[in-house]
């Protein structure tokens, strides 16, 4: 049983023959859509809504994807707390964090 609201973060995960992209955000963000100067960003069910997850998941899915599209404070933190981005590459739109990442080997 939950006590309270607790935020969770939408994922999916798309593989091609040579990356894994992990598209991530916050629960409340999805279905917006938002406009900030040459900014805009559609965070659609239809590229970030399959599975529902909590920190630690989450936390799993970035250690295995080579590319992520994150967008919100929750899930941009996490990303933060953990080293696969840093704050001076998040932009804000509408004041919602957004970054991407690649990986290379």
């Amino acid at each position: 049983m939950r006590i309270g609201k607790v935020s969770m973060i939408w994922t999916r995960i798309f593989r091609t023959s040579t990356d894994t992209l992990l598209a991530a955000a916050d629960e409340e963000l999805l279905g917006k859509q938002l406009r900030d100067g040459k900014y805009r960003l559609n965070i659609s069910e239809n590229f970030y809504k399959d599975v529902l997850v909590e920190n630690e998941a989450f936390k799993d899915l970035l250690s295995l994807c080579s590319v992520a599209n994150l967008v919100g404070e929750k899930c941009i933190g996490i990303a933060i707390g953990s080293g696969y981005i840093s704050k001076e590459n998040v932009i804000y739109i509408q004041g919602v964090p957004h970054a991407q990442f690649t990986t290379m080997e």
